[in-house]
C-alpha cells in the first residue's frame, strides 16, 4: 500500500449560512470548534442540509489520493451506527480500504457541521463522538508496516487516548507525515507538535499562520530559517502566495492557479495534501508536488465540499 491515513472518521454535514448566524451562535468564522452531542443537535435543528459526506481532514486527503490512482487505505474509529455505516460505504465507494473494524460503541459515530458563508469560508462545529476516542489498540501494525507513508492529522492530538494510537503509527511507519490541522490545535498543543515535527515526522503539511504560531515566529523568514534547520520536508501553504516546501536546506516555491470560481475553500489544504503526497510518492521531483497539490486544492474549491 502506498499511503494509510489515520484521522477522525467523521461524517460531514454541509450547510449554507449568513454571517449573522454565526454572530448568533458566538462561532468564529473560519475556525473549528469542539462541540458536545447536546449542541451539536441544537445547532443541527436550526440548519438545512446540502450534503453529508465521509469526512475528517486526512480522509479527505486520502479519497484525493485514490481518485489520482493511488492503493490508500484509512483508519478512522466509527461505531456501528447509521452514521457509522455510511462513513464506511462512503470510503469503500471511492476505493478505499477501509482497515477498522467496527462495533457497537457507547458513544455514537462522530460528525461535523461545516458551516459555508457567502465569502466560501468554512466555520465548523464538530462533536468527534466516538472518533475521539481511537486508542492503541485501533492500529493495525501490519497495515502501517505495509505502508511507504502514514499519514495522520493534527486534529487527532485533540483528546487523551489517541496519543497512544499516534505513538504506536509512528513506532511502526517506514515514513511518517502529519498535518498540523488548525491553528487552535497548535495553539492548544504547542509543545507536543513541536516536539513531533523536531523529532519524530519526516512530512509536515502545514498553512503559514500554524506554522508561525508553532515556533512563535515574528515574520515568515523566520519560519524558513527554522524549517531549514530540521532536515525534514517542510509544506506550507501561503493563501495567495501560493505553497512553499523546504527540504535539504532548499526552498522550492509555486504560485496559485489563476481565474478561479472560488465557491468553497473546504477541503482545499486536505487536497492540496493529495497532490503533493501523490508527487512525492510516485518519485515526482518537488516542484512537480506542490504543482499537483495546487491543481488539486484548485480543483476542490470550485465544488461545494471537500471531494471532487
Amino acid at each position: 500500500m502506498k499511503i494509510l491515513g489515520i484521522g477522525n472518521a467523521i461524517v460531514d454535514v454541509i450547510c449554507k449560512v449568513d454571517d449573522q448566524y454565526l454572530i448568533n451562535n458566538k462561532l468564529t468564522k473560519s475556525t473549528m470548534k469542539l462541540v458536545d452531542e447536546n449542541e451539536f443537535k441544537k445547532l443541527l435543528s436550526t440548519l438545512k442540509i446540502e450534503e453529508t459526506v465521509s469526512g475528517g481532514s486526512v480522509a479527505n486527503s486520502i479519497v484525493g489520493l485514490s481518485q489520482l490512482g493511488n492503493d490508500v487505505g484509512f483508519i478512522g474509529k466509527i461505531s456501528a451506527d447509521d452514521l457509522g455505516q455510511k462513513y464506511e460505504d462512503g470510503l469503500k465507494k471511492e476505493k478505499v480500504k477501509y482497515l477498522y473494524s467496527k462495533k457497537k460503541e457507547p458513544i455514537p459515530s462522530g460528525s461535523c457541521l461545516i458551516l459555508i458563508t457567502p465569502d466560501s469560508e468554512r466555520t465548523m462545529c464538530t462533536f468527534l463522538g466516538t472518533a475521539g476516542k481511537i486508542n492503541d489498540n485501533d492500529i493495525d501494525i501490519q497495515a502501517v508496516k505495509d505502508s511507504e507513508i502514514t499519514f495522520m492529522e493534527g486534529y487527532l492530538w485533540d483528546e487523551g487516548e489517541p496519543k497512544k494510537a499516534f505513538d504506536k503509527a509512528i513506532l511502526y511507519a517506514n515514513k511518517t507525515a502529519m498535518s498540523l490541522s488548525d491553528l487552535f490545535c497548535v495553539d492548544r498543543h504547542k509543545k507536543s507538535f513541536l516536539e513531533l515535527v523536531k523529532n519524530k515526522l519526516d512530512i509536515i503539511f502545514a498553512n503559514e499562520q500554524e506554522f508561525a504560531s508553532l515556533i512563535d515566529a515574528k515574520d515568515f523568514k523566520d519560519v524558513i530559517s527554522f524549517s531549514k534547520t530540521l532536515n525534514k520536508t517542510i509544506v506550507i501553504t501561503r493563501g495567495e502566495k501560493g505553497s512553499i516546501a523546504i527540504k535539504d536546506n532548499l526552498i522550492y516555491e509555486n504560485s496559485i492557479n489563476s481565474n478561479l470560481k472560488i465557491i468553497d475553500l473546504t477541503g482545499a489544504g486536505d487536497l492540496f495534501a493529495s497532490g503533493f503526497l501523490h508527487g512525492y510518492i510516485n518519485n515526482f521531483s518537488i516542484e512537480e508536488s506542490l504543482q499537483e497539490g495546487t491543481n488539486m486544492s484548485s480543483k476542490v474549491i470550485q465544488v461545494l465540499g471537500a471531494r471532487l
